[in-house]
């Protein structure tokens, strides 16, 4: 749970409880915090307070107040005993250093079972937690937002058994916000405030208000999974969540990108091959960097600073450090780095430079282009994302969580021979559909690729 109301990290602490700012090479907020590294439970619209909610009651101390932090084996020990010995669901959370640290790692670990009470533990003095899960075999864990946290878990030797994910909860019933904060309120009345959300977890002590807000986190997941579930069996939903939870848990992790460097903002604007190399140099040398450093790869230089040297193409480390891109200390203290890989790409025989429109891909073109070089595809993909959005505002499920777009627009593109509900079924179970979104779905597909015409 990465970021507060207002959408941006908040400031580190010292040990005392003051700020600290930052002391990233950039004074900016890194690019890819934005859009790779916020955990899809703490989107800023999502937590902002709307006219018509009702008023909350603050929650603003765990029941048993703040545990100490677990370090040692020892106390480990103790946990595990605890936990196994508990009852019911076990809540389940974690923290990481997103837009601070080099990776996905988590730094604090929580979990709550009743008759064990809450536990905070330190993954990095403690890295293998897997006695606890040993302990928790046929248990069901809760999280919010499931899909971030597992696979930091993971790297513990933390794996459920079964998972309840309260944020797709939220998302099957059609919840307006799914934030955890927002969630608690619908559910609970109460107010769980998100102020530390995206502070720095790798900090060393934590401060005591940072913990009293991870144990706050699993405080009350049990409580609105019980809630959510019985409108989930109301609503029919429940075996639909079921399915997507055990999806969740069991995702293989994914493949890495062909050439992960094109994901840095700003690179359509960089029009010719040379530059784009540029790009591609300077990614390279940022992510080493960063790795060696153990620092967040925006903060040792911002995305925008790698384009603003690709479209400059500076000579010399004074060309470069002239770029205002380039005018924070630790940018221009490493200056000597980047101008090197400036120079790598400069140097490149042309047969060695990069594609600019990306290596050739398997799946189909952009939606947009799909009206000039296919327009019976074009006209497919409007009936077919008709066909959805009816099942969406049916069921008042998210369009997205009814039907990955990429599936969709996979099958719009190359439709099976012939069309029919059967082969519909076929090309979605292939492509990751659950069953009930087969179910939901196949019919009105096959009905809507075979109606249209450009």
């Amino acid at each position: 749970m990465e970021l507060d109301v207002t959408g941006l990290p908040t400031p580190r602490h010292d040990g005392v409880g003051s700020p600290v700012a930052p002391e990233p090479d950039q004074a900016a907020v890194p690019d890819e915090v934005a859009a790779d590294e916020v955990a899809a439970d703490e989107v800023a619209a999502d937590e902002a307070p709307a006219s018509d909610q009702p008023v909350v009651v603050p929650l603003l101390e765990p029941s048993e107040g703040v545990p100490d932090v677990i370090e040692t084996p020892e106390a480990l020990v103790e946990a595990v005993a605890a936990f196994g010995a508990g009852t019911g669901p076990v809540a389940v959370d974690a923290e990481r250093a997103s837009g601070y640290r080099y990776g996905q790692h988590t730094y604090l670990v929580q979990m709550r079972r009743e008759g064990a009470g809450t536990v905070l533990i330190d993954p990095r003095a403690l890295p293998d937690l897997s006695a606890l899960s040993r302990a928790l075999v046929g248990v069901e864990w809760v999280l919010h937002a499931a899909s971030q946290d597992l696979p930091g878990l993971r790297e513990q030797g933390l794996m459920p058994s079964r998972i309840f994910d309260t944020e797709l909860a939220a998302r099957l019933l059609g919840l307006p916000r799914v934030g955890l904060a927002a969630v608690v309120a619908d559910t609970l009345g109460l107010g769980l405030a998100k102020e530390h959300s995206a502070v720095d977890w790798s900090t060393r002590p934590l401060p005591h208000e940072w913990l009293r807000y991870a144990a706050l986190d699993v405080e009350l997941l049990v409580e609105v999974r019980e809630v959510l579930a019985e409108r989930l069996a109301a609503a029919g939903k429940a075996q639909w969540a079921a399915q997507e939870f055990e999806a969740i848990r069991t995702a293989p992790q994914p493949p890495p990108k062909a050439e992960p460097w094109r994901r840095v903002s700003g690179l359509h604007a960089v029009r010719d091959a040379r530059r784009v190399a540029v790009v591609r140099e300077l990614w390279t040398a940022r992510e080493t960097n960063a790795r060696q450093r153990d620092i967040s790869p925006g903060r040792v230089l911002p995305d925008h600073a790698i384009v603003a040297a690709a479209q400059a193409l500076p000579r010399s480390v004074p060309q470069l450090i002239a770029l205002p891109a380039f005018g924070g200390k630790g940018t221009r203290r490493r200056a000597t780095l980047w101008q090197e890989a400036i120079d790598r790409a400069m140097a490149l025989p042309e047969d060695q430079l990069p594609s600019v429109r990306g290596p050739r891909s398997e799946g189909p073109p952009p939606a947009r282009a799909w009206s000039e070089r296919d327009p019976a595809a074009a006209a497919r993909l409007a009936a077919a994302r008709a066909s959805v959005a009816v099942e969406s505002a049916r069921w008042d499920i998210p369009v997205e969580n009814l039907v990955q777009p990429e599936l969709l627009r996979r099958l719009c593109w190359t439709p099976p021979d012939p069309v029919d509900a059967a082969a519909v079924t076929a090309v979605l179970e292939a492509g990751g559909a659950r069953p009930w979104q087969v179910e939901l779905l196949s019919a009105g597909l096959a009905a809507a690729l075979q109606a249209p015409r450009p």
